[in-house]
């Protein structure tokens, strides 16, 4: 089955950038026809959607990020990736890559539940 792995997180003050990576590996078929995605965390809260990649190319951001956050993937490397500006407080948090064996991502808005491997997230704290 898939695994997925985090790294890039940091502590940055509001208005830096920071890149997130997720490397993928064992995949059942081709990481291109897997949807991939970013999620994120914080004590005490639900997991909210950040942005998602499937496998036909669609993106889709959650609302909170747009023009700010950018995802992108090089399924030869099995790399997914979140370019992340602009960041302010609010963005703080962990933040999960996952991978789901599926031609299409849930709604970004939805808590991730149904994707298939989790790595075991990254933290984002930014400063004010």
């Amino acid at each position: 089955q898939v695994q997925v792995s985090e790294s890039g997180g940091g502590s940055v003050q509001a208005g830096g950038s920071l890149r997130l990576s997720c490397e993928a590996s064992r995949p059942q078929i081709p990481i291109a026809n897997y949807c991939m995605g970013w999620w994120r965390q914080v004590p005490g809260k639900e997991r909210e959607g950040v942005a998602t990649f499937d496998g036909h190319g669609t993106i889709a951001y959650a609302d909170s990020v747009k023009g700010r956050f950018t995802i992108s993937r090089n399924n030869a490397k099995k790399m997914l990736y979140l370019e992340m500006n602009n960041l302010k407080p609010e963005d703080s948090a962990t933040y999960f890559c996952a991978a789901e064996l599926a031609s299409y991502c849930p709604r970004v808005t939805s808590s991730g539940a149904g994707m298939d491997a989790w790595g075991n997230g990254t933290l984002v704290t930014v400063t004010s």
